[in-house]
């Protein structure tokens, strides 16, 4: 697994894109969510920057809105995690 993704919280945002794409907004509210936590927002939109810098996000902006979405790369990462969970877990 790429080092960009031993974070949990970036896994878990590229989980939340995983098939399709969110604005920052929606993607931070879900993951805040899930946490039953707030997230600080240099710390959401951080993690995101790295994802994209890595290759494994892509963002454009929509009106004033950022949309992120998962790459092919992202994609792949998610999935292979996905089936070494199972494993795991089964």
């Amino acid at each position: 697994m790429s080092k960009w993704l031993q974070s949990g919280m970036r896994r878990d945002l590229c989980a939340l894109l995983y098939g399709g794409e969110l604005r920052g907004q929606e993607l931070k509210a879900a993951l805040e969510a899930h946490y039953d936590d707030r997230i600080d927002p240099d710390r959401f939109y951080g993690a995101m920057q790295k994802l994209v810098r890595a290759g494994y996000a892509e963002k454009h902006t929509d009106g004033l809105h950022d949309v992120y979405a998962l790459t092919d790369a992202g994609e792949r990462a998610v999935a292979a995690h996905a089936e070494w969970l199972d494993g795991q877990v089964d």
